[in-house]
């Protein structure tokens, strides 16, 4: 009986280290990752809407056919970037993703508080070169770094009824994601 319980044991911990190995492994193996399949379709640091999502075809895993979504590709190898997105009329969520789909950050339009989700993406080192003057470090400049040199930005805006989707897609089309000037 003790035998077959430590047996039991020994399984159920093993299975346990496998499973959490895999979990682990798997984001960094995958090849057909949303980041990988958006790179044929987007260009670097630049917004380009995604298709709509049908029963047979997602660029992305998840995606609700009730939202218009966007995506910026970035890399900050070459320094900051500057995302400016105007919000539609019903809700906008502007979530960011490091190059293994790990969600970093979010905010909507209600937490932005104004017609304009504006904000500023770099590395720790790039903000670590910041002046310190108080232009820079204002309370209205949102800055986010980011974990990784390159990732996604997803831009969804919601279309609460069908004839407003192309209202919801004409306010990511005005979306900017591009290095900062100097």
């Amino acid at each position: 009986m003790i035998r077959g319980l430590l047996w039991l044991l020994a399984g159920a911990l093993l299975g346990g280290i496998v499973h959490l190995i895999t979990v682990l492994v798997l984001p960094r193996t995958a090849t057909q990752d949303a980041f990988s399949r958006l790179m044929p379709i987007s260009p670097v640091n630049a917004v380009t809407a995604v298709p709509a999502p049908s029963p047979q075809n997602a660029v992305m895993p998840f995606m609700d056919p009730a939202f218009a979504t966007a995506v910026c590709r970035y890399d900050l190898s070459n320094g900051p970037l500057k995302l400016t997105a105007p919000v539609s009329a019903a809700y906008t969520s502007v979530s960011f993703y490091s190059r293994w789909g790990v969600a970093y950050y979010a905010i909507n339009d209600r937490a932005a508080g104004r017609r304009l989700i504006e904000l500023d993406l770099m590395t720790q080192a790039q903000r670590s070169q910041l002046p310190d003057d108080e232009e820079v470090t204002a309370a209205d400049r949102l800055i986010v770094e980011s974990p990784t040199p390159t990732g996604l930005i997803v831009l969804r805006a919601l279309a609460p009824e069908p004839g407003q989707m192309a209202m919801a897609r004409t306010a990511l089309a005005s979306a900017r994601c591009q290095p900062q000037s100097p």
